[in-house]
């Protein structure tokens, strides 16, 4: 409020609300939020440190981040917290109007999950193809509005890369709920507290044991002195107890059984994950319990797909990838051959694989609980330590076929636009780049896989241009380091690189990167090479991006003039440059519209990665 004279003027701050007309359907629910796991424990203690945090109010009241190692039940106890929160009765004091539950692990995960939002709460912008720009109307909504609100961020695993998604508000009416196994001081401040939750005490491992075989019919299976041994060598470790006691109830062997099947060294536990190798701290114990898991299910599948089945679902993203990746043609094709005991060079004896029986072997795969799966149809999820068991059990020499196979399953799923099917397309991303990073570097040689280029393309129409630039910055990199600097491959994603540069607005970057490219080009491919003509068109597009019209209109006369002396007048290529040379303001013949064509840089060609 401020006065002049007599005249009292008072500022109002704005809040941002539903576009005009527009009726928004309360409560409003963005995303899954995981079912709760069998025989659940609440991890009291931990619960009441959070609700201490929240009491005392102030900044500190409207975040807590989760933070453990993998397998302590971070993601199943904010589960719980949200489906309580939730599920109050509304009043003043309890329920919510709006429950956003996104996956963390790359910040455009959230920046889906936020514009997503955005567009259900009708906010103005919010139906945009933008989406950072709609997440961050979300953001400012929640910043503002009275109404009651919780937002959790599962998996955060890069705090710098998510920082500028966090929320803000008022804990008085908003709340936010974030995991990670990070230890990281970013972590901390900006009204955000850790709380640490640890694994399971004697008594809560205890209970998780007696319970979960109770509930499941078979309470003569558990025995209090056996159970507590086991629990110590299982490291009272929620995730190697879920396995434990799945195994121990589908086999009915009891606590006892399980301790000794456990001790016992012909079942070759300990030999994956040996103590002194575990940089990350999860332990030999929990390896150990997952092989015995995979013992009963190798008896129990009768599809003999459950094993290559889970080699693959340990490639992607452990915090979930679409089913029907593996009933793509290139995953059926190597299941086909990838039953124990088939040779894969007589395929043409082997039967087709149906998705009946990719059906049963997940199945299989979820009753000893070596993965999660809400419905047939939902996304799959795994533990990120019992994927990394899996991966490691895999001979090198297979692990880098089955990451190729796995990439050409991602592509084949992948919608021909992205914003046919936005989810689909942050999901596929996610798991490209978790395969990449599992496998490395097996989708860089001999030759980088079409899946490279399509992460960075997918980023671009999802106008995620910062993600993208980054992205590609890595991608040089790494091609560099695999195939070295003059590689043809290393001059295709150097030419994507200057291309991301200008679609987030560094046209001084992209037109220095377009140069450089042009006289490698040049340099070790010679001047009529296709993939040297591509960087000169993409030159003269900088050119026009900069302003220099002069210039560009000069050397799209010149690229037109060389396609059609190399490549012929009909040539795709050809056409593409001569509509370049149209939109640099040059009039041209009646149906050679200005039209100009983002790269596809995901097909393995350099002449691909031009912007015709």
């Amino acid at each position: 409020m401020t006065q002049v004279g007599r005249d009292v003027n008072v500022h109002i701050r704005p809040v941002l609300g539903p576009e005009s007309g527009a009726e928004v359907v309360w409560p409003v629910w963005v995303g899954t939020v995981p079912p709760l796991a069998a025989a659940f424990q609440p991890r009291t203690a931990v619960r009441k440190k959070i609700a201490r945090v929240r009491d005392r109010g102030g900044n500190a009241a409207l975040c807590q981040v989760l933070v453990g190692d993998g397998g302590v039940g971070k993601s199943q106890l904010a589960a719980s917290l949200a489906r309580e929160t939730r599920d109050e009765e509304p009043s003043g004091e309890g329920g919510l109007d709006v429950l956003v539950w996104a996956k963390a692990t790359e910040p455009d995960q959230i920046i889906t999950a936020y514009a997503e939002a955005a567009e259900r709460l009708h906010l103005p912008g919010g139906a945009s193809d933008d989406s950072p720009a709609a997440a961050k109307v979300f953001l400012a909504w929640l910043a503002a509005t009275e109404r009651r609100w919780l937002v959790v961020l599962d998996d955060i695993s890069d705090p710098e890369a998510v920082d500028e998604w966090w929320p803000d508000g008022n804990a008085r009416n908003g709340w936010v709920l974030a995991t990670t196994r990070r230890d990281d001081a970013r972590l901390s401040g900006k009204s955000r507290t850790p709380v640490r939750l640890d694994i399971f005490s004697p008594e809560e491992a205890r209970a998780f044991l007696r319970r979960r075989l109770t509930d499941a019919g078979h309470p003569n299976l558990f025995n209090p002195d056996d159970a507590d041994s086991l629990s110590r060598e299982l490291g009272h470790l929620p995730l190697a107890l879920g396995h434990a006691a799945a195994y121990m109830i589908n086999k009915r062997r009891t606590t006892g059984d399980y301790l000794r099947l456990f001790r016992d060294t012909d079942n070759r536990l300990g030999d994956l994950l040996p103590p002194d190798a575990d940089t990350e701290g999860y332990g030999g114990s929990v390896t150990a319990s997952l092989l015995i898991s995979l013992t009963g299910v190798e008896a129990a599948d009768t599809t003999r797909l459950a094993r290559p089945l889970l080699q693959l679902i340990s490639l992607v993203d452990p915090l979930g990838h679409p089913a029907a990746l593996w009933t793509t043609h290139p995953a059926l094709q190597y299941l086909r051959t990838a039953r124990p005991g088939h040779r894969r060079w007589f395929r043409r004896h082997h039967p087709a694989v149906t998705e009946k029986e990719i059906r049963d072997a997940l199945y299989c795969l979820r009753t000893y609980a070596l993965i999660t799966q809400d419905t047939h149809e939902a996304p799959i999820r795994v533990h990120a330590l019992t994927a990394r068991a899996i991966r490691e059990t895999i001979p090198s020499r297979i692990r880098a076929m089955m990451a190729r196979i796995t990439a050409d399953a991602i592509q084949g799923l992948w919608p021909d636009r992205d914003h046919l099917d936005g989810e689909l397309a942050s999901s596929l991303r996610a798991n490209a780049m978790q395969l990449d990073q599992h496998t490395h570097p097996a989708l860089w040689q001999p030759e980088t896989h079409g899946l490279i280029y399509r992460v960075s393309s997918s980023l671009t129409e999802a106008v995620l241009y910062d993600q993208a630039v980054a992205y590609d910055q890595r991608t040089v990199q790494q091609s560099i380091a695999m195939h070295g600097p003059d590689h043809p491959e290393t001059l295709m994603v150097r030419s994507n690189l200057a291309n991301s540069y200008s679609d987030a607005g560094r046209t001084r970057d992209a037109l220095e990167l377009c140069e450089r490219v042009l006289a490698d080009c040049e340099r070790v491919l010679g001047a009529d090479h296709p993939d040297t003509l591509s960087a000169r068109n993409n030159l003269a597009n900088s050119y026009s991006d900069a302003g220099r019209t002069r210039d560009a209109l000069e050397l799209c006369e010149r690229v037109l003039a060389d396609y059609e002396r190399v490549l012929g007048a009909d040539h795709p290529d050809t056409l593409s440059a001569r509509n370049n040379l149209a939109n640099s303001g040059r009039p041209q013949p009646a149906g050679a519209g200005p039209h100009r064509l983002r790269a596809r840089p995901w097909v393995r060609s350099p002449r691909h990665s031009q912007r015709a």
